[in-house]
């Protein structure tokens, strides 16, 4: 699940700086506040990264989905890029327990043989 995921977290890495691009021509926002705002849900890519493991990890994630898809609120183009985003964190979450499940019944069966 972690590789899923974490490559799922990259991809947003980059569609929120190129949305951060794009806010930054918005008259009514600051450099600054776009700036951070982006810089901080950038970063919080990167750490879910090394945490999408241990308790909560998941739901980190999921509240960066829904912050990615309220972010079309300022770049209309986000609402869509934000439900595929959270569409493809579903099946990074969803396959990716199903191949740790596999990964650990295929380990089972080499530890008993």
């Amino acid at each position: 699940m972690r590789t899923l995921c974490a490559s799922t977290l990259i991809g947003e890495l980059f569609v929120i700086g190129f949305a951060g691009l794009v806010a930054m021509k918005d008259p009514d926002l600051s450099t600054g506040t776009v700036w951070a705002v982006s810089g901080t849900a950038m970063l919080l890519c990167v750490l879910l990264c090394g945490v999408i493991t241990r308790p909560g990890g998941v739901a980190l994630g999921w509240a960066l989905q829904i912050a990615l898809i309220a972010s079309g609120f300022v770049v209309p183009t986000m609402f869509f890029l934000g439900a595929v985003f959270a569409a493809l964190w579903w099946a990074s979450v969803h396959y990716g327990r199903k191949i740790d499940e596999a990964k650990a019944r295929f380990a089972a069966q080499a530890d008993a043989a």
